[in-house]
C-alpha cells in the first residue's frame, strides 16, 4: 500500500511541474524525466526523522509554483529595467546582445531600427559583442526573434538576468571548521558587492564593479565570510548586481568573468542561477580554454525546475548542498550534469551589519568546493586535474555527484 501511495504521489508532483515549466516557455521534459527527478528527491528525504512524503512531495510542486511566482513579480514590479524574452525568461529591457559583430553586421542592425549601445570585446577572453537597444515600442522578444530573422547564422540573444540561489537569517552559532584540511589559494566570487569582517578584510585583494550603484551585499559577503573560514587566502569580488533592479545580466557575468582572468584568478564560484546564454556561454569556454576552473551552484528551484545555467555549461563544476546529517537539500536544483555537493543547510557566516547568520541554499555550496578546488591548485595538485579533489570527498549517493566536499565547512569567519 505505502508502495503504491510513493508511486502515485511521485506521478502527481511531476505532472504538476510540467504545466509550470511550460508557464516559463523552453520545452517540456518527457514524463519519466520528470518522474526520475522527483523520485530522487524523494527518496533522499524519506528517512527516518524527516518531515513526512506527502510534505516532501508537496515541498516539490512549491518551489515550481514559486519559481514561476517570483519571475512574474519581478517583471511587474520592475518593468521599467525588466521585461520577458522570447523564452518568457527575465531579461535586460529593451537591449539585445550580438555575439561577433563586424562593420557589415552592424550596418544591417542600423537599418533594422536598432541602437549600437555598447560594442566590446570581453577582457582577457577575446569574446568580442555589441549591445544594442531594439526599436522603441517593439517587445523584446519579437525583437530579438525579428533580428535573428535579418541576420541568420549570426548568434543574438536577450541579456537574461541570473538570480542568487541562497538565503540567510538572523541569529546563529558557530560551528566546526575546516582546519584539517589543506588550506590556501585564490577564489574569484562572482555577485553582488562584498562588505568583510576585519578576518576577511585581510583576504579580499580586490573588487570591480559591473553594474550601476555598487553596494554590499549579504549574500556575497555571506559567500566571502565562508571562503574565509575554508581557509582561502585570497578572494577577488566582482559585483554584477549594485542596486539595478537588472544587475545580474548575462553581459555583466560575462564582463566580470573577462576581470577575473585578467587578475589572474585561478578558480571562480558563481552562485547565482539563469538560462543558458549564447554569449555567456562563449565566455565560460574562453575563461576555461586558459585555465580558468568555474565552479557554480545548481539553484534552489527544486528537482522540477529547468536546468540551472552557468552550472549546466560543458566543463562547469557543478554543485548541489547536503545538509548536516549529508540529505541533499530538498530545494536544490539541477544542471545537466552534477560534480560535487558541499554544505548548504546547517552553516553560518559573519555578514558586516548583521552579526552572525545562519544559511541556506546551493549558493553556500559552490564557494565551497571552489575553496577545496583552490587549495589542491595552490599545492601544486592541479597537473593531476580534479583527482586530488575527487580523493578527499565523502562518497555518497549519486545526487552528490563524485561526493561531498568541505563536509566540516560550516563556519563562515
Amino acid at each position: 500500500m505505502q508502495r503504491h501511495a510513493l508511486i502515485f504521489l511521485v506521478l502527481t508532483a511531476a505532472l504538476i511541474a510540467a504545466p509550470v515549466r511550460a508557464q516559463l516557455g523552453g520545452a517540456i521534459d518527457p514524463l519519466g524525466n520528470a518522474v526520475g527527478r522527483v523520485g530522487d528527491a524523494v527518496r533522499d528525504i524519506a528517512a527516518p526523522a524527516l518531515e513526512p512524503l506527502g510534505e516532501a512531495v508537496g515541498d516539490v510542486r512549491k518551489l515550481a509554483r514559486e519559481r514561476v511566482q517570483r519571475l512574474a513579480r519581478l517583471v511587474s514590479d520592475h518593468g521599467d529595467r525588466v521585461e520577458w524574452d522570447e523564452q518568457r525568461q527575465p531579461a535586460v529591457r529593451g537591449e539585445a546582445l550580438l555575439i561577433d559583430p563586424d562593420p557589415a553586421t552592424l550596418e544591417v542592425v542600423r537599418r533594422q531600427g536598432y541602437a549600437v549601445i555598447e560594442q566590446g570585446t570581453l577582457g582577457g577572453l577575446d569574446v568580442s559583442y555589441a549591445r544594442l537597444g531594439v526599436p522603441s515600442g517593439v517587445a523584446l522578444a519579437k525583437a530579438v526573434e525579428a533580428l535573428r530573422k535579418a541576420l541568420p547564422g549570426r548568434e543574438i540573444t536577450a541579456d537574461q538576468l541570473h538570480f542568487p540561489s541562497g538565503k540567510s537569517a538572523k541569529n546563529a552559532s558557530g560551528t566546526a571548521s575546516s582546519k584539517a584540511l589543506p588550506r590556501g589559494g585564490t577564489v574569484g566570487v562572482i555577485d553582488g558587492g562584498i562588505a568583510v569582517s576585519d578576518a576577511g578584510a585581510r583576504r579580499l585583494v580586490s573588487q570591480h564593479a559591473f553594474a550601476s550603484g555598487t553596494k554590499a551585499s549579504d549574500h556575497a559577503s555571506a559567500i566571502a565570510s565562508l571562503l574565509t573560514g575554508a581557509g582561502t587566502a585570497r578572494i577577488y569580488g566582482a559585483d554584477v548586481y549594485g542596486s539595478d533592479s537588472a544587475g545580474g545580466n548575462a553581459l555583466a557575468i560575462a564582463k566580470a568573468l573577462g576581470w577575473m582572468k585578467g587578475q589572474g584568478v585561478p578558480v571562480v564560484s558563481i552562485s547565482l542561477v539563469g538560462p543558458s546564454n549564447p554569449l555567456l556561454a562563449r565566455a565560460v569556454a574562453a575563461a576555461q580554454a586558459k585555465g580558468m576552473v568555474i565552479v557554480a551552484a545548481v539553484g534552489n528551484d527544486g528537482a522540477a525546475a529547468p536546468p540551472a545555467y552557468p552550472a549546466s555549461y560543458p566543463g562547469v563544476v557543478a554543485v548541489t548542498g547536503v545538509d548536516g546529517a549529508g540529505r541533499v537539500l530538498i530545494e536544490a536544483g539541477r544542471a545537466t550534469h552534477l560534480d560535487y555537493a558541499a554544505p548548504g543547510a546547517d552553516m553560518s557566516a559573519l555578514v558586516p551589519g548583521r552579526g552572525r547568520v545562519s544559511l541556506r541554499g546551493t549558493s553556500y555550496a559552490a564557494p565551497l568546493a571552489a575553496s577545496r578546488i583552490a587549495a589542491r591548485l595552490a599545492t601544486g595538485d592541479g597537473a593531476q586535474g580534479l583527482g586530488p579533489v575527487d580523493a578527499e570527498a565523502l562518497k555518497g549517493t549519486r545526487r552528490t555527484g563524485r561526493g561531498v566536499l568541505c563536509n566540516i565547512c560550516r563556519s563562515g569567519l
